[in-house]
């Protein structure tokens, strides 16, 4: 029987109707939540994403301050950019939209965005706090993968987990919300050996390495859960992820569509992020 399809457009509906409602409840207290948006450059992909984040901000009410920079940008002048957003009581979310030209240190830009408005999940602070079990923001996709494995009603206590991918803005964070969860969490990569067994065994599949279809569905354990992060082109131009999902789909108890399923979560979480650092910001005027 194949599987259940974790429809993750419609979860992020109920996720941006959650958020428009606590972006009303703010307004009766004159306050609207904050997004500042920052660009460097023209890359295509990055400039579909932020006009996408922008849009579904703007639909539930965010305030969204744009700022495009040219490709030519230099460092000190984003540091400055981030410094001042940082002081700016309006904005409670900053969005540095990566990946950033050459000649800029991510990390550095990162590391310069206030732990309070960073709504991408991404400072060392942030990390840190997940690390320890008190996470402060969570990283927007491993956030939305939680979210859906929820909506698969999966059993995360004592399951078997595999992470396949150890970037810093998803495998790793992703595998602390499994371990925070109980699961048993086994990190794999690129050099992982007998991935194919290490598959085989995931009760829970989280997939993000950016490779079209480089985990086949024939691997994929009978009854699994599959996220599958990956966002790629195969030889033939269609979007796919990173899981060969037609043989998966067959296999595994629920799964994930590329397009249709992680994706539109990642943006719902960013926004629930935004909506969060609003309400810390409402609170602290209480007080």
């Amino acid at each position: 029987m194949p599987a259940t399809i974790i429809d993750g457009k419609a979860l992020a509906e109920r996720v941006r109707a959650r958020v428009k409602t606590g972006v009303v409840d703010l307004a009766e207290q004159k306050l609207t939540p904050g997004l500042a948006v920052v660009l460097v450059g023209e890359d295509p992909a990055s400039a579909i994403y932020v006009r996408n984040k922008g849009a579904a901000a703007k639909e539930c009410g965010v305030q969204v301050f744009d700022h495009k920079l040219p490709a030519d940008t230099s460092q000190t002048d984003l540091l400055e950019l981030v410094a001042r957003l940082n002081e700016d009581p309006f904005v409670d979310g900053i969005l540095v939209q990566l990946p950033l030209p050459p000649q800029i240190d991510a990390k550095k830009i990162i590391a310069a965005i206030s732990p309070d408005k960073d709504v991408d999940g991404f400072h060392p602070i942030s990390a840190g706090l997940l690390a320890l079990g008190t996470p402060g923001f969570v990283p927007c996709t491993p956030k939305g993968c939680m979210a859906l494995l929820r909506e698969a009603n999966a059993e995360l206590r004592g399951a078997r987990a595999l992470v396949v991918g150890r970037s810093n803005i998803v495998g790793k964070p992703m595998g602390q919300l499994l371990l925070m969860a109980d699961a048993t969490v086994t990190m794999a990569h690129s050099r992982t050996a007998n991935l194919a067994e290490e598959v085989g065994r995931a009760q829970i599949l989280i997939v993000a390495i950016g490779r079209a279809k480089a985990i086949k569905g024939e691997w994929v354990r009978e009854g699994a859960i599959v996220i599958d992060v990956g966002m790629n082109r195969d030889d033939k131009g269609k979007l796919c992820g990173d899981v060969e999902f037609e043989t998966a789909r067959e296999r595994a108890g629920a799964i994930t569509p590329v397009p249709g399923g992680v994706g539109p979560m990642t943006i719902a979480m960013l926004l629930d992020n935004t909506l969060l650092s609003a309400q810390r910001r409402a609170q602290s005027a209480k007080t």
